[in-house]
């Protein structure tokens, strides 16, 4: 990189050029910005950096989860801008998930200077640590001055907050970033004496971009039994960074292992099925059996990455107590079953497992279960005469094209997701809020992976979750990807039916569920967003088989809550006792 993009018309200019092309040298290539004045030196070197897309989005909650979905989509850090005050506090929701779930922001809040705090000047609020333990690092940058030692100082500083996106875990970082006026680019002669150094390529010739070390291979020895170790894989949900190399390891393991792979959806294992790997996608189901719930039961567990959502398999889990080894990339505790698990973090790629002779017939007894509880599934599931909310996800597999990135919501569509999705070869990307599992920059957050994912994307969402981040939509003049949003609308939160509040008094209705009557199609046009709503499941697959190559657009299918709900009790029910 010969060009460097340093603007000395005056200290703060020259303070936050010195900043952004550190970070371009790191290799930042998107930063969100939200206006705002105290923050217009950040702004300002963003907007006229030539090798960061600088993106501006009105609503920093909404700018925040954007920044997520990019960074989610690229696996690499995005940097936040916003100016003092409130701001900042907006951010913080899409910071716990980006904590929770390993992705890389860093954020630049503008601040007033010392001076100007605790004194009701306006829009000044204690910025120091703002987002508590749920960064990786925090530091106060100094007031700007125009001297080198403190430019060296910002330098080193702005590397060190970079590298902490991705060292020694993945997560948030906040750098709090005060200025005094002038704000605006205004010369005022101070900064001349410092451009034949600063611009001289050693200022910055020594920045290389900042990857992730490999990490230590992990080692384990299983026991040994002479007539083969009963054992499942657990695939939890996952973003590897080579998700080839994943799914080639897991399929390597379970061959070796002969054991099944009981894959959620979240993994990328479970949209790159092959016939050589025991797939085991019905174990919602499976595990309702009683009599299969007993036969299946393991003596060892091998979990990657982290729990399904499944509330049934974690249950069972609980109850067979079985030896078990967690294997996770992050820095986080991940076992909330709390059993007799050895936790090794480490790459799943680096793995090695010692093992005993395998047995066919335990294996053999997963895949009958399996395909008898699918087979039952899917033939009730297309017998159903409605919108079930359910078919969305065991049609979607079959009518999206192939590689298609998919952002599931929380909440009731990751459930079914989970439970109608099956294995399948045809490679889709999924994308989720798993973190803190919460609904809101739902929309935003796809919107961002859907920015960057360069291809056609789809969002599954419930109306809840989408309501939620409506501000979103204000992305629309600036969103240069595809999405498409299939919108389950059941006027409600269809997840709380399945939770034992569903049975207690009329408070339930108005508090838990939170029936809402909007009209999506008057909110799509109020944004200039399209709107379909589908009719039935025939015009549902013309609908979503061949996805635009551009826009936004809103696909929304009108479901019934409490029917669906009960529809899913009985079927569940009806499948349970089909197996036995």
């Amino acid at each position: 990189m010969a060009s460097v993009a340093i603007d000395f018309r005056n200290t703060n200019s020259l303070w936050g050029s010195v900043l952004v092309e550190t970070l371009a040298r790191l290799g930042l290539r998107e930063a969100v910005l939200s206006p705002g004045s105290r923050s217009t030196p950040l702004t300002f070197a963003f907007a006229r950096h030539p090798r960061i897309e600088a993106i501006p989005v009105l609503d920093e909650r909404s700018a925040a989860f954007f920044a997520l979905g990019l960074a989610k989509q690229h696996q690499r850090p995005v940097a936040l801008v916003c100016t003092s005050g409130t701001a900042a506090a907006n951010y913080y929701p899409a910071l716990i998930e980006a904590h929770e779930s390993g992705v890389p922001l860093i954020v630049l809040t503008g601040d007033r200077p010392p001076e100007l705090r605790d004194c009701h000047s306006g829009q000044a609020i204690d910025q120091q640590k703002i987002y508590g333990g749920y960064v990786n690092f925090y530091h106060e940058l100094a007031v700007p001055e125009a001297k080198l030692d403190l430019l060296r100082y910002l330098r080193q500083t702005v590397a060190q907050a970079f590298a902490r996106t991705l060292l020694p875990g993945r997560g948030p970082v906040h750098l709090n970033c005060p200025f005094r006026d002038p704000l605006v680019p205004l010369a005022d002669g101070v900064t001349a004496g410092l451009g034949k150094q600063i611009s001289k390529p050693a200022f910055f010739g020594h920045l290389r971009p900042v990857v992730s070390p490999s990490q230590p291979g992990i080692k384990i020895a299983l026991p040994k039994r002479r007539g083969g170790c009963r054992g499942i894989i657990v695939a939890g949900p996952a973003a590897p960074e080579n998700v080839t190399r994943y799914v080639t390891k897991l399929r390597a393991l379970a061959v070796k292992l002969g054991w099944p792979v009981l894959a959620d959806v979240l993994s990328p294992v479970r949209h790159r099925s092959r016939h050589d790997l025991p797939m085991i996608t019905a174990y919602d189901a499976i595990l309702r059996s009683p009599r299969l719930a007993r036969r299946l039961h393991p003596e060892v567990v091998l979990c990657l990455e982290g729990w399904p959502t499944s509330k049934v398999l974690r249950g069972w889990l609980q109850e067979t107590n079985a030896e078990t080894w967690l294997v996770h990339s992050g820095k986080s505790n991940v076992d909330g079953l709390h059993g007799r698990t050895h936790a090794m973090r480490g790459d799943v790629t680096g793995l090695l497992v010692e093992s005993g002779p395998t047995n066919q017939n335990w294996l053999h007894a997963w895949l009958v279960a399996e395909t008898r509880a699918r087979d039952a599934l899917v033939k009730r599931v297309e017998a159903c005469g409605w919108l079930f909310e359910g078919r969305v996800s065991q049609m979607l597999p079959g009518l999206l094209p192939a590689g298609t990135p998919v952002f599931v919501a929380s909440s009731m569509p990751v459930r079914d997701t989970e439970y109608f999705w099956p294995a399948t070869k045809r490679r889709h990307v999924f994308h989720f809020n798993r973190g803190a599992n919460g609904i809101d920059g739902t929309l935003s957050t796809a919107l961002g992976m859907a920015h960057a994912a360069g291809r056609p994307a789809v969002l599954l969402t419930g109306d809840l979750a989408l309501l939620h981040d409506t501000n979103g939509f204000l992305l629309r003049p600036k969103f240069g990807g595809s999405l498409t949003i299939v919108l389950i609308n059941n006027r409600g939160g269809g997840i709380f039916e399945h939770l034992p509040v569903a049975a207690i008094g009329p408070a339930f209705e108005e508090f838990f569920a939170t029936p809402q009557e909007a009209d999506f199609g008057r909110l799509c046009a109020a944004y200039g967003v399209g709107h379909v709503l589908v009719r039935d499941w025939p015009h549902f697959g013309k609908l979503v088989s061949k996805l635009p190559r551009t826009g936004l657009r809103v696909l929304e299918l009108r479901t019934d809550r409490k029917r669906d709900a009960a529809f899913r009790k009985k079927l569940f029910a009806d499948v349970a006792a089909a197996l036995g």
